[in-house]
């Protein structure tokens, strides 16, 4: 299993910092989050995706994911009017050229909060309709569409295992899999390793990282209440070898660097004892 660094908790650092402590630090890949001031899709296609490439080139660290700032303000496609569920598309279709671009194995969506009005149906017709969009978008450039569920603090659309084998039922194509963060699913009491029991095929990707129950935040392996240990046991058992990240945000804003490092050196440590 490949573990990967995700690069928002990054974002009041130099953009090569993060390349450069991934090399340092032992991780195998990047899930780039696509943010200003570092790899804001617009930015990237303005010439920016240079500095990107270089850097991947230079600490020899392939940037295999990319996770556009998408799901809070200004781009969640879940709610305001037509003309801003069509901006949000027509950015998430330019986040995928740029995927391409940097060589990416997966883009990274995730259905945010609808608002409170809004009805089942009218939900759910948004959202295959916008997936379905993109979808067909990731088929032409040749990147995977990942998408994620959330936590009730973030959505109040897409939240469980569920909610993903209901959107393959509706948009049949091996271009749209799934993932699990192991946050969503600890802090509504649903299982973990259910995901990968009920995605079989379409369970791509995987955020691990530690937790606390009633609250969404993400903190370094080993210093919350999810059983990491015993998690990357039963994923070896199991023969999961696909992909993880290791989704450190904000939280550790200030010295990520630090938390970084203490992040994948327990993660290693778990998988060592594990036998992977």
């Amino acid at each position: 299993m490949k573990l990967g660094m995700f690069t928002s908790g990054y974002q009041r650092n130099p953009l090569e910092h993060c390349f450069q402590d991934a090399k340092r630090f032992g991780y195998d890949f990047i899930e780039l989050w696509g943010g200003r001031p570092h790899a804001f899709a617009p930015d990237l296609k303005a010439g920016e995706i240079v500095d990107v490439k270089r850097l991947s080139e230079k600490y020899q660290m392939p940037v295999l994911g990319f996770t556009p700032e998408h799901n809070a303000y200004p781009y969640n496609f879940m709610i305001g009017s037509e003309l801003q569920r069509r901006d949000a598309v027509d950015y998430l279709k330019l986040c995928l050229d740029m995927a391409r671009e940097l060589g990416s194995d997966y883009m990274l969506v995730s259905p945010a909060h609808v608002g409170y009005l809004a009805a089942y149906e009218e939900i759910w017709t948004r959202m295959v309709t916008t997936l379905r969009e993109l979808t067909d978008h990731a088929e032409k450039v040749g990147v995977k569409l990942v998408v994620e569920t959330l936590t009730p603090y973030e959505s109040n659309a897409f939240k469980s295992a569920n909610d993903l084998i209901e959107l393959f039922k509706r948009i049949d194509s091996p271009y749209i899999v799934g993932m699990c963060d192991v946050v969503p699913p600890f802090v509504q009491h649903e299982s973990i390793m259910a995901y990968i029991d009920k995605l079989g095929e379409k369970m791509y990707h995987m955020h691990i990282i530690d937790g606390d129950q009633g609250t969404d935040s993400h903190i370094v392996p080993g210093e919350g209440s999810i059983p990491l240990p015993e998690l990357f046991k039963e994923l070896k058992d199991v023969g999961y070898e696909k992909t993880a990240t290791l989704e450190l945000v904000t939280g550790y804003i200030n010295e990520p660097r630090l938390y970084a490092r203490r992040a994948i050196d327990n993660a290693r440590a778990y998988m060592k004892e594990a036998g992977f």
